[in-house]
């Protein structure tokens, strides 16, 4: 059953790249105030890199003066991927990069991606959410191969 406005994030532990190797990132203290979450079907993918990412990158300064407390982006990768990926595109410290290697997190929210047949294994499917102390206020579901309602411009929009 998909994730829909109203319903909590599921408590469940992500993976983040550090300086210090991965770290585990608790949903309860990831999701505290205004947080904006968008997910990828994958790190270094074409619309993912051109488009996605770099649109909240250029976007955070706006979100932020929107009340946004933390931007989190995430994809059924590894963590040393989702580190690598945000540094190649300079997210510093305004994302937080997060992995969600076994997809399980994906899976909990109902929104998994079924690409076995291209090569890529179950994937997330291309998703943006507003949470409020953990509770979704706003989910835009991408239609497949779309890139509209999850864009950093439509979550300001909904803001």
């Amino acid at each position: 059953m998909t994730i829909k406005v109203g319903d909590s994030i599921p408590a469940m532990k992500l993976m983040q790249a550090t300086s210090d190797g991965p770290k585990e990132a608790a949903t309860e203290d990831l999701f505290k105030g205004k947080v904006v979450l968008f997910a990828v079907p994958g790190a270094f993918t074409p619309t993912c890199s051109a488009k996605h990412l770099p649109g909240f990158v250029e976007q955070a300064g706006a979100l932020k003066a929107k009340g946004v407390d933390r931007v989190i982006c995430i994809s059924v990768n590894d963590a040393f991927v989702m580190g690598a990926w945000g540094k190649a595109q300079g997210v510093g410290d305004d994302i937080v990069m997060l992995a969600v290697g076994s997809g399980a997190f994906t899976k909990a929210l109902g929104l998994e991606l079924d690409l076995v047949a291209r090569g890529m294994g179950v994937r997330s499917q291309r998703f943006a959410l507003i949470a409020q102390d953990g509770v979704v206020t706003h989910l835009a579901v991408e239609a497949p191969g779309g890139f509209d309602v999850s864009r950093a411009e439509a979550v300001l929009a909904a803001l």
